[in-house]
């Protein structure tokens, strides 16, 4: 589990680093995932190398949320002035992320079929 969570955190690092020395607008973890993927995708890394780290990591996702979710509270009094236009932007992205995947997801099934 040690060398899973070994690779996962190295991915996370070469994002990162990649993020910086280019002056990307792109997260470095989600750069980090990109290149895990595609490393996964291309089978330099084994699934069964970080499948146990992931597995565990994805269970207990809810204790990793806990120090965002204390740092919006310090910021409660800005959040409660612009609730409205976030309120607003939630649901107009919400229904974009819907729309956009139904597209995808009906262009892939007729892909599919032919």
């Amino acid at each position: 589990m040690i060398s899973g969570l070994f690779i996962i955190f190295f991915f996370l690092f070469i994002g990162n680093i990649t993020s910086q020395l280019l002056n990307l607008p792109i997260p470095g973890s989600v750069i980090g995932m990109v290149l895990l993927t595609v490393s996964l995708k291309l089978r330099i890394v084994k699934l069964e190398s970080v499948k146990e780290s992931a597995d565990v990591l994805v269970k207990n996702m809810a204790f990793l949320f806990i120090p965002p979710g204390v740092g919006v509270m310090v910021y409660f009094d800005l959040i409660s002035k612009e609730f409205g236009a976030i309120l607003i932007s939630f649901f107009i992205s919400s229904i974009l992320v819907l729309v956009s995947v139904g597209i995808l997801q009906q262009y892939l099934s007729r892909k599919d079929h032919k």
